[in-house]
Parts: C-alpha cells; structure tokens; sequence
C-alpha cells in the first residue's frame, strides 16, 4: 500500500509553505511523483456585443492573460520550492522508489480539481483560512465530493512531520470507514494509531472496539477509546484529545451530516475545517 502519486494546487497564499512541506513530507514518506497544478479561473461565457465579458469593466483577452501570467506565476513558485529540495523532475510515468516532482498544464477550463484528482492516490490543499481569498474553500471540496480519492488538508504553518501518530476520528459512519480505507498506506507505517471517538457523537454503526479489532486484524496496532465531551463541543473534543495524544495526522470521514446543515449550524467537520493545526486526512 503507498501513495505514489500525489496532486498539489499552487494558489497564491499564506498557507502555501506548509502545503508545499507538507506535500513533502508525503513524497518522502512513500517516494511519490508530486505533481503541481495551477487552475485558471474560468472566462465568462457570456459576452456582450463589445467583446466584454459578462458586463464587467475588461475584456476576455485580459482575463486570458492574467490567466498565462498566474500560471506562469505558479510554476516558478513550484520550481523554486522543488529546487530548495533538489528534487528532480520525474522522466516518465514507470515505477519509481524515489521522489520526483511533475506539472500539469491545466487547459480545460471546464475541469476542475476533482476531476483532475481522480487519477491520483492523494491530493493536498491547505486549509481554507478566515478573511482569507486562499486558500479556497471550493477548490477543497471540488477535490472532497468530485475525485473519489482521499483529501489531506495541509495546516496554516508547515508541520514538522507526519503519520508517526494517527489519531482515527470515528463516528460509526460510511464516511469514516471510507477514510480508514483510504488511509490504509499512512496506517501501515505509523508508529502509534489511536481511534477515538466522543460520547454523544456517534451514529449507527459499529463502536471503536470494532475498528479497533479490524486495524488489528490487518497488521495495524491500535487503541481505541471513547471520551466525554462534558462542555464542549464534539469537534473541539476531538481536536483537544488528538493534541494530548501526540498526533500529527487526524483521520476524518468529512460531512456525515449535510454540508449546508453543518455550514449554518456547525459541526465536527466544519469545526476541524476551521481549527486544527496538524495535517487532516479526509474522506467523503
């Protein structure tokens, strides 16, 4: 099991370090072929009469520019970052234990990074930050519903290592065993595995003690335990346990209640969207 390949957006932002390091960390953990990409924003496909694009105050011809200009922009800033790790660009898509670096021009205005992410084990973006244009909350979860491929958020500063402690945030869900499944290859080589899960916070399905004895049954040492929330909420228990546990990857189903119930109202993951500081690995 491994994550060979793996597909990084580069947006223009804060947090674009620790994508990047932590992109790395990842490619060094299973000698992967990273792969940049920058998304252009689409062209309006509503003209006027003038050649203006929907109304607005400029032409298509200089959103298509400002488009070339950002790409470029973009690849320069993967370039850099892959030569302060003197990583090779990958010279053909063979087999391969050790780390390489490659880049797709993104022509297709109408794909999205969904639909790129379907042909890679993993893609990483950062976490979407307040007040903040980047990074986007819309190109994670084009990548979340559209890729079928698990998700790893990337926190606001670069993390010093990842998956030596796994921390499972298990609620009995479809999404929660689909993001065990998917994180099987980070499962496999880490060195403490804990699953965890919060009174009060379950839905119908199996307990930890299950979990547990199915990691178990696959090579995977783990330890399961159940907390109490007391005041607060379910979400910040759960990023408040991961921390006195020494965890540096969480692993979480995303949205087991609707995106537009835990938009308004709240919820774990909207909670752990907002907050955590470690790498989030996540699976709808």
């Amino acid at each position: 099991m491994s994550m060979k390949t793996i597909l990084v957006p580069i947006e223009e932002s804060e947090s674009l370090p620790s994508v990047l390091e932590t992109s790395y960390l990842v490619t060094q953990l299973f000698g992967s072929c990273l792969t940049g990409i920058y998304l252009p924003a689409p062209i309006p496909t509503v003209l006027s009469g003038d050649g203006f694009a929907g109304g607005m105050a400029f032409p298509v011809e200089d959103l298509e520019r400002e488009n070339s200009e950002r790409a470029q922009q973009a690849r320069q800033a993967f370039d850099k970052f892959r030569q302060s790790k003197t990583l090779p660009w990958a010279s053909a898509a063979e087999p391969s234990d050790d780390p390489a670096v490659a880049w797709i021009d993104a022509n297709k205005l109408d794909a999205n990074l969904g639909s790129y992410g379907r042909v890679f084990d993993l893609t990483v973006v950062g976490r979407p930050l307040r007040g903040a244009l980047t990074p986007s909350a819309s190109t994670m979860e084009d990548a979340l519903f559209e890729s079928g491929r698990p998700l790893l958020i990337a926190p606001p500063k670069a993390p010093g290592g990842i998956g030596d402690t796994i921390v499972i945030a298990w609620n009995g869900s479809t999404e929660s065993a689909r993001a065990i499944v998917m994180s099987m290859p980070f499962l496999a080589r880490a060195k403490k595995v804990h699953v965890l899960a919060v009174e009060g916070g379950m839905v119908p399905g199996p307990g930890v003690a299950e979990v547990e004895g199915h990691l178990r049954r696959n090579g995977i040492s783990a330890q399961a335990s159940t907390v109490q929330p007391g005041s607060a909420s379910a979400g910040e228990t759960l990023l408040a346990e991961t921390a006195k546990l020494g965890g540096d990857l969480l692993i979480k189903g995303a949205y087991t209640h609707s995106r537009l119930r835990q938009m308004i109202f709240g919820g774990v993951t909207q909670h752990i969207l907002n907050e955590a500081e470690i790498p989030v690995l996540m699976a709808h």
